[in-house]
């Protein structure tokens, strides 16, 4: 297996770029949607706050996720899409996205058995 400088494998080296909670949300909906202006994505990612959803497109955008298209106009008009390299990673992300619909019962059933436990060592 090839030695990445840095990164003890590639599945850190990815894991680095999608690290939070919600950058593998964020790069689904640019993929699902295409350029977006902010206002839609924010809906899109539900319950992410304006200052993590900020935060987390200047981090995709600073890795070259993901890109910024400003039309300078007035009001302000903003878009975000996926670069090659965002594109290639979503990709990527389609068989993790396929186990999720595939076992979703079973992770609810899983994490709901979960927090039953915490209740009740309270």
């Amino acid at each position: 297996m090839p030695s990445l400088p840095g990164f003890t494998c590639g599945l850190d080296a990815t894991l680095r770029v999608v690290s939070g909670k919600w950058k593998p949300l964020i790069i689904y909906f640019l993929a699902q949607e295409g350029p977006i202006r902010y206002g839609e994505l924010r809906r899109a990612v539900r319950d992410v706050s304006d200052k993590m959803l900020i935060q987390h497109l200047k981090e995709l955008e600073a890795d070259e996720l993901v890109k910024r298209t400003d039309f300078r106009e007035i009001p302000p008009r903003v878009e975000y899409s996926l670069t090659p390299l965002g594109r290639s990673l979503a990709e990527a992300l389609v068989p993790l996205c396929n186990w999720g619909v595939e076992n979703m019962v079973e992770v609810k059933r899983v994490f709901e058995q979960r927090q039953a436990g915490d209740a009740k060592g309270r």
